[in-house]
């Protein structure tokens, strides 16, 4: 990269006041306008039929979105065409706002006031750019002539809301390439348009200040929002409003900022689809407020319709590591991530309260309709705790923590051989060929068991390599008494660890899970028995672990 000096600062206004937006923070939501149907549809190689933007539109609707910017009518039949739909099959509900955009040219604001004819309420976003650069560029033109395209275009939108006089008319002007503009001549253009519309609407218009291409740092749109709140006139009857793209991939940040800064709505899209690199997503934008509490006054708890609209109607697909709704958010692969979630999901089962703090999910699935199933994946990263998290919540088997080492150990061999993750089947798989009723040389058939004073005595009928045997051996309990007769069998083996856990406690035929660690010729192993019976449980944990340790023996 050896260019980077034929780049310079693409903006260096600096805020001339202290800035007060740094100790503020969001209270409440914004006024949230989807523009999904508009910016996001104009940046499709395919755009949508009539049938996607329906279902868009309605879907917009469902989740509780009041203002939704439908398209450019004056530019596009096919647009023009769905406003037409939408009015006149009465598709709008009355708390719902349309919103359309223009360019700042009479003729096509006079077409756009037409295309709305017969709705009930609805914006009109009107624009030209006004930076620097576009003014030397491409227009050719001084400050006063751009000024006074902005000024043509707000005499346009009275002439015409009075000509359509029967709808409830909301006039918005968005200043172009705003946050590559010199702020003092921005405040002039604004001021200007502002001074037009005096008087003029029943409803507050609307100043839209877009960060068309993303230029600077997030602090700086924050300090540019700021110093145009403080210095337009008559400030508490204008909506400020933020529409941010995400060439330095900073957009949601920006937005966030923006609020903080003074404005009250956000122009943004699902997933942030928009034109180049996109623009702010609705969805994180909403979810983030929902997890410091706030009401984001939007219904994301079906995350996964979200991400089924949208992929449907733009054929575009939502990233697996997209906040929220990609495949991957709730996913851990680190061991210790692994570890930890585990913990604080069942420190907050244990000991529940008003608040969901669990490490590593600041969202609780559940709250978006996503399952805890995804949440650990197992590769080679993994370790002890996400194996057995897995084992535990999706199939019941409460692996102790002093075993939980061995088993991460054993799954970690097996990922770095496979070079894959392990689905939460071939998990449980694997763990019970390896560890559970392990029967290679040593199988348990059936058993009966009498006490005589302080002794257990075991009639017990196994097989060994298949050959069937009946013995009776005694001792100071069930599992002493078969220690004794392994030793008689040339398995000579010591008990080190031995617990005993229910595998489904509300179940009526819930069985018995035994966990046994076995020292045999200087080696420690683990077993694993699973019976209706305890004591039978009990004898097949010695007896897994006792055919883990001749089979690891023979391959040897």
């Amino acid at each position: 990269m050896k260019n980077y000096n034929k780049y310079k600062r693409l903006y260096d206004w600096k805020r001339p006041n202290e800035r007060k937006w740094t100790d503020k923070e969001i209270t409440k939501a914004p006024i949230w306008c989807s523009v999904d149907l508009r910016d996001g549809n104009q940046a499709l190689a395919i755009p949508m039929s009539l049938k996607d933007k329906i279902e868009l539109f309605n879907y917009l609707v469902s989740i509780g979105v009041k203002e939704i910017e439908i398209g450019f009518p004056a530019a596009n039949e096919i647009e023009y065409q769905f406003a037409r739909c939408l009015i006149e099959n009465d598709m709008i509900p009355k708390d719902v706002t349309i919103q359309v955009i223009t360019q700042a040219k009479k003729e096509m604001i006079e077409k756009t006031f037409e295309a709305l004819k017969g709705a009930r309420k609805a914006i009109v976003n009107y624009y030209n750019s006004i930076s620097k650069k576009q003014r030397e560029v491409v227009f050719r033109k001084d400050k006063e002539a751009i000024k006074q395209i902005a000024v043509i275009g707000a005499k346009t939108m009275v002439e015409c809301s009075n000509k359509y006089s029967n709808t409830e008319w909301q006039f918005e002007y968005s200043a172009e390439s705003f946050t590559n503009t010199e702020m003092d001549y921005a405040i002039d253009v604004i001021n200007t348009v502002l001074k037009e519309w005096k008087d003029k609407t029943k409803l507050k218009p609307i100043i839209n200040l877009p960060a068309t291409v993303e230029c600077s740092t997030p602090n700086i749109f924050a300090d540019q929002i700021e110093y145009i709140c403080e210095n337009i006139k008559n400030r508490e009857d204008v909506i400020i409003s933020i529409h941010t793209h995400n060439d330095r991939g900073t957009a949601n940040a920006s937005a966030e900022l923006g609020l903080l800064a003074g404005a009250e709505r956000v122009e943004c899209t699902l997933f942030g689809n928009g034109e180049r690199t996109g623009m702010s997503d609705l969805v994180t934008l909403a979810l983030n407020l929902y997890v410091t509490g706030v009401d984001p006054q939007l219904d994301f708890s079906q995350i996964k319709k979200a991400k089924f609209v949208y992929e449907s109607s733009t054929n575009m697909k939502v990233p697996p590591r997209q906040p929220y709704a990609g495949e991957l958010v709730f996913t851990a692969f680190s061991g210790s991530h692994q570890d930890a979630i585990s913990k604080g999901l069942k420190y907050i089962k244990d000991n529940p309260n008003d608040y969901w703090e669990v490490p590593y999910l600041p969202i609780n699935p559940e709250d978006i309709n996503r399952q805890y199933e995804p949440i650990i994946r197992i590769n080679s990263q993994s370790g002890k705790g996400g194996v057995a998290f897995i084992l535990e919540t999706e199939f019941g088997y409460e692996i102790p923590k002093i075993m939980q080492n061995e088993i991460g150990n054993y799954f970690k061999v097996i990922t770095e051989k496979n070079e894959k993750e392990l689905s939460n089947d071939e998990i449980y798989s694997k763990f019970s060929k390896e560890y559970k009723n392990r029967c290679d040389t040593i199988k348990i058939k059936k058993y009966k068991s009498k006490n005589a004073g302080n002794l257990t005595i075991i009639d017990l009928e196994y097989t060994i390599n298949g050959e069937v045997k009946n013995r009776t051996k005694s001792g100071n309990g069930p599992i002493a008494a078969f220690i004794e007769l392994l030793k008689d069998e040339g398995y000579e083996c010591q008990v080190i660890n031995y617990i005993q856990k229910s595998l489904n406690e509300n179940n009526e035929k819930s069985e018995v899970v035994t966990y046994v660690k076995i020292k045999s010729k200087d080696k420690y192993i683990w077993g694993i028995g699973q019976d209706s019976d305890a004591t039978k449980a009990g004898f097949k944990s010695v007896t897994s672990a006792l055919n883990r340790m001749i089979k690891e023996e023979q391959n040897i």
